[in-house]
Formats: C-alpha cells, structure tokens, sequence
C-alpha cells in the first residue's frame, strides 16, 4: 500500500494569479476512489476577471457573490473533506493536469483563509509525471496526446471542476499504471 493518498484537484478562476485574481470553484476526488469527491463555488474576493477566464468556466461573478460560499468557509469545508477522505497511514498528495496553476490557487486560499495547508508542499503534475514515464517531449505531453496514449480518447475536460478532477484522476491512474507495469517487469 502506497503512503499517499493521491487527490485529484481542479479549479476555475477568474483569471491567471491569486494576487489578483479569485478562486472561483474547486472540483476534487480521491484518485484511486473516484466516488469520494468534493466540489464547491466561491464567492470572488474581487471584482478582477479576465473575459477568458469566465468564459472558459462559465462562471458569473454576480451569481457566485450571492451563491458562492465565503472563501474561507470553503477552504474550511476542503480542508475537512480532505482529511476525513485521506485513509488512515496515508498522505494527501495534491495532484493537478497542470497542477502548477491549480496548485498556486489551493495553496494561495488555504494559507490566506486558515494558515496552512493538508497538503503540505506535496504537489504532483499529471503533465510532467507522463513525460518522465513516457520520455515524450514536453509539447507532447497535452490533454489529448495523454488521453490518445490511453486509449481515453472519448475523456475531454469541461471545465466543471469536478468533472475535470474526475477525468484527470482516471489520466493518473493509467500513468500511474504504466509505471507500475514497467517497474514489476
């Protein structure tokens, strides 16, 4: 058994950084128990957005303001799911398809609205663990290049958070399990 509990995570965002930008949603499940997930909307720390952003999500800053959940009851809210979800010997590993972006929001949220984090510094890039199991180049290591490699090819991110959380959890599972073929042959 594995000391790490792997959490798929996906955000949408009202732009490109947390300094200026909000959180908007958060879309999460336990990788290798994709039935325990967790999802939540935020309601924005600002009026800063990008068209594209929104666009891309399709989230509206004026219904989250009034339907959104204040940010540091949802980071509570995460936090908590986060450890009642992690099995008992096991660490919660933040895992992200370009878990740089995601990442940079989670860790921003928790510290700014608790003063920690559950998942401590331990982050994992779907993007950059195929590249090492696969020696593909980096520009070869996109959604769809992942997706056609596995045979997931009918998988597309929808940028629900959720939905994304659960697709790039079963992208982890099919690396994951090249690796462990590779290792045990």
């Amino acid at each position: 058994m594995s000391d790490a509990a792997y959490v798929s995570v996906d955000v949408e965002a009202s732009g490109p950084n947390p300094s200026v930008y909000s959180l908007l949603s958060i879309g999460a499940c336990i990788a290798f128990e994709p039935a325990t997930t967790f999802s939540v909307e935020l309601q924005p720390t600002s009026d800063a957005s990008t068209p594209e952003a929104l666009a891309v999500g399709g989230l509206e800053l004026e219904r989250l303001r009034a339907e959104g959940l204040p940010p540091e009851q949802a980071m509570r809210e995460f936090e908590q799911w986060v450890v009642q979800s992690t099995p008992r010997g096991q660490e919660p590993v933040f895992v992200g398809f370009n878990a740089p972006f995601d990442w940079m929001f989670v860790a921003d949220y928790f510290h700014r609205f608790l003063g920690r984090n559950p998942f401590g510094h331990k982050a994992l890039d779907i993007k950059a663990l195929f590249m090492g199991a696969t020696g593909r180049p980096w520009d070869k290591t996109g959604f769809e290049d992942i997706a056609t490699h596995y045979g997931l090819d009918q998988q597309a991110l929808t940028h629900d958070a959720l939905e994304d959380a659960l697709v790039q959890a079963a992208l982890l599972r099919s690396v994951l399990g090249e690796l462990t073929r590779e290792t045990t042959s």
